[in-house]
């Protein structure tokens, strides 16, 4: 049995959307190890006692409508969970997934010469903080990044920010076992870089992760440099919100890999780098790295809003 649990506070306006991204959030702790299927999701939930009852009424039956929506994208049903009058509204929930340990990709394989793969762009938790400074006229950020962006930018950044946060992890899960992979992580509150050391740490092989392609929101890292480097989105260390996956695979899989999962995803993932023989069991990114901008397309949107539709009709056609 893999069993995992996770919740966070709203980081997006729409409680709809919050509700798809916890989801994804929860979920991909199964889909790090090759558990592409969940057997049982519960939801955790914690409305604010300040909050009005008028304001409740509205948004948390949204939320839970879009936990819930996402959680059939992943062809899983919630059972159940726990709700509870809090100071903050947080969202979460716990996923289990029985299946053979034969049908995982346990996180310890890598071996030098395997290459790395990222299945997100970096770059959400500053996205979404430039929303918020905008929104909110933040004092000590909105000089700084009117000096050095737009608010058209910042809105572009944080579409992009959406789309991928609210998208699953689930065929990343499932062409890690196609094309054998050698163990994976997912990347969220500590960053590109700290899962890596993490992941490198727990290899059988004596090992290190070495980057030297970092993909992110297009505009992304130049406005994390010119405001002075907050996020420290350059260095990899930037807390990720349901981030993607990082692979390590045999070389000779990886481009197969690739092209197979933008044929099923709709959009890229990347090579960001190789593993290397080493002691130090580490992660480090190259002094000359490579910025791969990412933004997304209407296609891209289209399909998106295509399956969520695709989702309704089959969860209302399954009510009835």
């Amino acid at each position: 049995m893999v069993q995992t649990t996770d919740f966070f506070y709203p980081l997006v306006e729409d409680p709809y959307l919050m509700g798809r991204i916890a989801c994804c959030n929860v979920l991909s702790d199964l889909y790090a190890v090759g558990a592409d299927t969940c057997d049982n999701m519960l939801m955790l939930l914690g409305v604010p006692t300040d909050m009005q009852q008028a304001h409740r009424d509205i948004v948390v039956p949204l939320m839970i409508g879009g936990f819930r929506d996402q959680a059939a994208l992943a062809g899983c049903n919630v059972t159940g969970g726990q709700t509870v009058l809090n100071p903050w509204m947080i969202i979460g929930g716990v996923a289990t997934c029985v299946t053979d340990s034969d049908d995982l990709v346990m996180p310890d394989g890598a071996v030098a010469g395997d290459v790395l793969i990222l299945t997100k762009p970096l770059g959400t938790q500053l996205a979404v903080n430039l929303k918020q400074w905008f929104t909110k006229k933040d004092p000590k950020w909105l000089p700084k990044i009117l000096q050095v962006s737009s608010e058209e930018e910042v809105n572009r950044i944080y579409r992009s920010a959406k789309y991928f946060m609210s998208r699953l992890n689930m065929i990343g899960a499932q062409l890690m076992k196609e094309y054998n992979a050698h163990g994976a992580t997912d990347v969220t509150g500590f960053g590109l870089t700290g899962h890596a050391n993490n992941l490198a740490k727990s290899q059988k092989s004596t090992v290190s992760f070495v980057f030297n392609n970092l993909p992110m929101i297009k505009g992304a890292n130049r406005i994390d440099d010119q405001i002075g480097s907050p996020f420290k989105l350059s260095s990899g260390r930037s807390a990720e919100t349901s981030g993607g996956l990082l692979i390590c695979m045999d070389r000779e899989n990886a481009k197969s890999f690739t092209q197979e999962f933008q044929r099923r995803a709709g959009h890229p993932c990347w090579i960001v780098g190789v593993v290397h023989q080493s002691d130090e069991r580490s992660a480090s990114i190259i002094d000359q790295h490579r910025v791969i901008e990412v933004d997304i397309e209407p296609s891209m949107q289209m399909q998106d809003a295509a399956e969520l539709k695709n989702n309704a009709s089959v969860s209302v056609a399954g009510d009835s």
